[in-house]
């Protein structure tokens, strides 16, 4: 069966969700459309799973439809031009009913979450770009050829990172409401040379020195300010006395405050990672890699991601990554499993075959969904064989070998062209490799042994032409967690 058009997508996707006035807000990560609705009550969720394209459904403070890499990218233009086409009420309506459809699903700790995402994840794109850049260049550099090629090399892959700090401040600014371009002006205090001329708390301050951090809490403070400034400052001289004032104060609270805080607590962030591993490196391996699929379920996952960003931009790469994408490795061992065990349940089988390929590259949405998730215990069994990759990583860590990534969003086998460590290239993709086949073989065994449960025909009667199922339940008498 031929693959849906985006737009066609789209226009199947609309009405099984209550339609044009029942959007509030529509948003896209890198696998799932996120869409922000006044009434859960019209979702036609069966239908929602059936469609071709849909790889699973989450219910959060977002309804959110998995579509996978690439395929949610084409489509979510799509939906918005048919919202925007079809909705009569009018753009400001819509605002307003973002906001109170965030304020009314969200707690007070996924909105803040959420909020860090909305900053860090704009920058993945950049983030991967250039660290494949890196990681070829050094390939380069330590074979000694094309020499004339590998300095213009260095300065694409590194100029993003040189200005992070102000695509964070901008970020930020932008999501707490402030004038975006007023929080990177803020945030690029951080990064400017000049600032070696500057001492606080008696130290000579350096370029770059409080890092993301720093750009975060920077721009935080800069549209708290220019906020603050909106409600008193004449509307005559708004334009002129606003900016300055946000600039200079936030500014100023940067270079003598800001700066210095964030740099000691990115340090320690730093410090803390190269500790936790050096000196429980398999404990801790094994707890991240165990945990890491739970997170993700709860949306806990992205308070990791500024310190992710924190690691790359000290260290060059992040050390917890490699780690936590064992959990996908579990998961790949786990389906694994129950392919094998399950051999007369040919609808599942399909489903199996066709998010294999995904899930080898880091992808878990339709293994999870389709998968592990509704069957209940082989989404335990996964997560014991992301617990063992991630052992299997953390005991090199104790031996001084360190496994670390360039940028953060990939994982599976599509983290290879990302790694970096402390040693030769070598040795830390033999080290990762290593954790792969280990999660794979854990998970497998462990589900193959304890977690395969019988499903019954009428359970995967609901596949979808895709080969996705729209419902699995453990046969009667099992239980699920």
């Amino acid at each position: 069966m031929s693959t849906p058009s985006p737009s066609a997508t789209a226009a199947a996707i609309l009405p099984l969700v209550g339609g044009p006035a029942n959007i509030t807000s529509i948003a896209h990560c890198m696998t799932r459309l996120r869409l922000g609705l006044r009434d859960r009550g019209p979702v036609d969720e069966d239908a929602l799973k059936a469609l071709p394209a849909v790889l699973g459904v989450v219910d959060d403070d977002t309804y959110q439809i998995v579509l996978g890499p690439g395929a949610v990218a084409r489509v979510a233009p799509e939906f918005e031009r048919l919202v925007s086409t079809s909705a009569n009420e009018p753009a400001a309506r819509g605002a307003q009913l973002k906001e109170s459809q965030r304020r009314r699903n969200a707690t007070p700790l996924k909105l803040a979450l959420r909020r860090i995402a909305n900053i860090f994840v704009p920058l993945i794109p950049a983030l991967i770009g250039c660290g494949v850049i890196a990681g070829l260049n050094g390939l380069l550099v330590n074979a000694g050829w094309l020499p004339s090629l590998t300095p213009a090399l260095t300065a694409i892959a590194s100029g993003f990172m040189s200005l992070i700090a102000v695509f964070v401040g901008y970020n930020t600014a932008k999501e707490f409401g402030g004038t975006p371009v007023l929080g990177g002006a803020v945030a690029a205090v951080i990064v400017y040379a000049g600032v070696a001329k500057v001492t606080a708390f008696g130290m000579t301050l350096a370029p770059g020195q409080g890092g993301v951090l720093g750009a975060l809490a920077a721009a935080l403070l800069g549209t708290y300010v220019e906020r603050w400034c909106r409600t008193w400052v004449p509307e005559t001289l708004d334009v002129l006395v606003t900016p300055t004032l946000t600039v200079l104060l936030a500014g100023l609270t940067t270079l003598y405050g800001l700066m210095y805080a964030a740099g000691e607590i990115s340090s320690a962030i730093g410090t803390a990672a190269d500790r936790l591993l050096s000196t429980t490196g398999a404990f801790a391996g094994l707890v991240l890699g165990g945990l890491f699929l739970p997170l993700v379920m709860l949306g806990l996952h992205q308070a990791l991601i500024p310190i992710h960003t924190t690691l790359i931009e000290q260290q060059g790469y992040t050390v917890l990554l490699p780690i936590l994408a064992m959990a996908g490795a579990g998961q790949v061992g786990a389906a694994m499993a129950v392919y094998v065990r399950l051999r007369h349940d040919h609808s599942l089988r399909t489903t199996i075959r066709s998010a294999l390929p995904a899930g080898l590259l880091g992808v878990g949405e339709p293994l999870i969904y389709g998968v592990s998730l509704p069957l209940g215990r082989p989404f335990l069994t996964a997560c014991a064989g992301g617990a063992a990759g991630g052992a299997f990583i953390g005991f090199f860590s104790m031996l001084g070998e360190k496994v670390g990534s360039t940028a953060i969003g990939p994982s599976g086998w599509a983290l290879f062209p990302l790694l970096a460590g402390n040693r030769g290239l070598g040795l830390t993709a033999a080290i990762y490799a290593g954790g792969l086949l280990t999660g794979y073989a854990v998970g497998f065994g462990a589900t193959y042994f304890f977690g395969a449960v019988k499903v019954s025909a009428d359970d995967v009667s609901g596949v979808c032409d895709a080969g996705v199922p729209t419902a699995h339940r453990p046969a009667e008498g099992t239980r699920t967690p």
